[in-house]
């Protein structure tokens, strides 16, 4: 680092207070008598100090120029730089420069190991790790608490099972909290929530100290398996040990309890809280998004009329997500508006969740424009959502062409595109285009059509009036057929008007199913009653009758006033409905009368 750059006014960064005592001291003659309180220290290990320093400031390339100009490097320097490098996310640095260490012939300490397999970890690169776990043993520092808790939790982040990680855990004779924390960690990251919970009962049996971090990782791993009754468990232990004031703590029970489905529960835990951040919130207002979009929304007008909090992006995407649940376009827009104003525009995930809410409320074009305007930050989900959209009104070309596009890019589609774009193209009638994509996901692509990417070609084909190819499709399909299957044969025979062995073959197999969806009975029905088989027709009504429930309706909605309104048909439950239908009957009755009049003035 040149003297010019030093005294550069914008590359001047203040000196720690510990720096430049040892700096004034190491530059002039100091006696025994001295009454400093600093004593002057070594080049080298003012030159860490230094290096440390840089580090906490974020100063990365200083702190490498300076290590790059020390004539000495104990292991102290090296550990500096890979803790650095580590702490600053650069973990391929800190990689290399630990190979540089063993290059120069340093041998690490625990510290220096611990560090770099932080840097394994995080680069989740199990071979280097390995490598590192050889040096921890050809220098017998297993039994080392800092360098086994760094193994287990390198082995737990980059392996497909806890083997490994179990393996060290037995070998650790003291154990402390962190070691603990880091197994039960380790199963609930990889889906083994029962495997984690496990632990930390093994935990609180050999009388271990209990932290807040450990008991909110316990309950993570008791929502992954929905396992409220765990959940309230800890909860109890939570008040009885003093952490009912630990927000972090708190804030993973709300979690709980949202994931589990326990709202009530939830609702009522949230209002009990004495202190709540923007976590707490935005726990809330997306259990609410998923269950009643309505409430979310006002739950939102609540959150803005506390001082303090500002929402953030994933506030805004809860928000949108509701909006577009229940079609309300005019609230959807005003919140785009507000994430244009607080510049969150540019946030990927947001404008997904923006594209896909104006798909939802039936604006296409603006759909489109939110994806334009995210042209050079778009993911796979960004490519789905609009794909979705196109198909879900009727834009099977619009939807191909769009999937073309993104493998040109260079975006590798996975079963969710596929099952989008066919989709679009069973609704636009593009039998052609969708049998090359259903071919193309195993050929090309490597991935297996599942049931529901086959069930979607058998719509496709019987749709188009192509009965007997969607039948051996069915045949040849790896997985037993099941009531959509079938529904979607017996769909297409009574929209064709089959009668043949088809129609029967499917009746039959249905039936054996015994069926659940309302839909397919009544496509059983009009089968029956086309092939005049009155006898089946009447005991397929009669079991409809003794279900006691009707084919669900389908539900339009109209938006009055920034409220949505949904109706049915024949539907009375509007507050307004005589004033409704007696509107609706001077409409009819002006119809007629104008369908009169053109009738005579043709016959004129």
């Amino acid at each position: 680092m040149g003297f010019t750059k030093l005294v550069r006014s914008n590359a001047f960064k203040p000196i720690p207070n510990f720096v430049r005592s040892s700096i004034r001291n190491a530059c002039v003659e100091s006696d025994q008598n001295t009454e400093s309180p600093y004593k002057p220290r070594k080049h080298h290990i003012l030159a860490t100090n230094l290096i440390l320093s840089y580090f906490e400031k974020g100063l990365v390339e200083e702190a490498r120029s300076l290590f790059d100009e020390m004539p000495e490097r104990d292991v102290v320097a090296w550990t500096a730089m890979i803790k650095g490098y580590a702490s600053s996310i650069h973990n391929a640095r800190a990689w290399e420069c630990f190979r540089g260490m063993m290059r120069q012939g340093t041998n690490p300490n625990e510290f220096t190991l611990s560090s770099v397999l932080t840097s394994c970890r995080d680069m989740k690169v199990l071979a280097y790790g390995r490598l590192v776990h050889g040096v921890v043993i050809k220098l017998g520092m297993e039994g080392s608490i800092y360098v086994d808790n760094a193994l287990m939790n390198m082995y737990a982040t980059c392996s497909a099972t806890m083997d490994a990680a179990c393996l060290i855990f037995r070998f650790i004779k003291v154990k402390n909290e962190v070691t603990w924390t880091t197994l039960i960690t380790g199963f609930t990251h990889l889906g083994d929530g029962a495997g984690g919970l496990k632990m930390y009962k093994q935990m609180l049996l050999e009388n271990e100290d209990v932290t807040p971090h450990c008991i909110t990782i316990a309950v993570k791993a008791s929502a992954s398996i929905d396992s409220v009754i765990t959940g309230k468990q800890i909860h109890s232990s939570v008040v009885k040990r003093g952490f009912h004031s630990n927000l972090p703590v708190m804030n993973s029970i709300l979690d709980l309890y949202c994931r589990c489905g326990y709202l009530t529960e939830a609702k009522r835990y949230f209002h009990e809280m004495v202190d709540r951040d923007l976590i707490t919130w935005n726990t809330l207002i997306s259990e609410l998004e998923r269950s009643d979009s309505s409430e979310a929304l006002l739950m939102f007008q609540r959150f803005e009329s506390q001082q303090g909090f500002v929402p953030n992006c994933y506030t805004f995407t809860s928000l949108v997500a509701a909006c577009a649940n229940i079609a309300a376009l005019n609230c959807g827009q005003q919140l785009h508006g507000r994430i244009y104003r607080r510049g969150f525009n540019k946030n990927v995930e947001l404008a997904n969740a923006l594209i896909d809410m104006y798909a939802k409320c039936g604006d296409v074009p603006d759909s489109e424009r939110v994806f334009g305007e995210i042209a050079e930050r778009r993911n796979l989900v960004s490519w789905t959502s609009m794909m979705i959209g196109y198909g879900s009104h009727g834009y099977g070309a619009e939807a191909v062409e769009l999937f073309d596009e993104m493998v040109n890019v260079g975006i590798r589609p996975d079963r969710i595109v596929f099952m989008a774009v066919l989709s679009a193209c069973r609704h636009a009638g593009l039998v052609e285009r969708g049998l090359k994509y259903f071919n193309a996901m195993e050929s090309e692509y490597g991935i297996e059509p599942d049931r529901d990417i086959y069930n979607c070609v058998v719509d496709l084909l019987g749709r188009a009036g192509r009965i007997g190819e969607a039948y051996e499709l069915v045949d040849t399909m790896p997985f037993k057929p099941d009531e959509s299957t079938w529904g979607a044969i017996l769909g297409a025979c009574k929209a064709h008007k089959h009668t043949g062995l088809i129609s029967r073959l499917a009746a039959r197999r249905v039936m054996e199913l015994r069926p659940r969806m309302m839909g397919t009975y009544v496509m059983l029905s009009y089968i029956y009653a086309a092939e005049r088989k009155w006898g089946d027709y009447a005991r397929v009504r009669k079991m409809m009758r003794m279900m006691g429930n009707k084919k669900e309706a389908g539900v339009s909605w109209i938006l009055v006033e920034n409220k949505v309104c949904s109706f049915a048909v024949s539907d009375k439950a509007c507050p307004c409905a005589v004033s409704v239908y007696s509107v609706l009957g001077l409409v009819i009755e002006e119809t007629r009368e104008a369908d009169f009049s053109l009738v005579q003035e043709a016959r004129t």
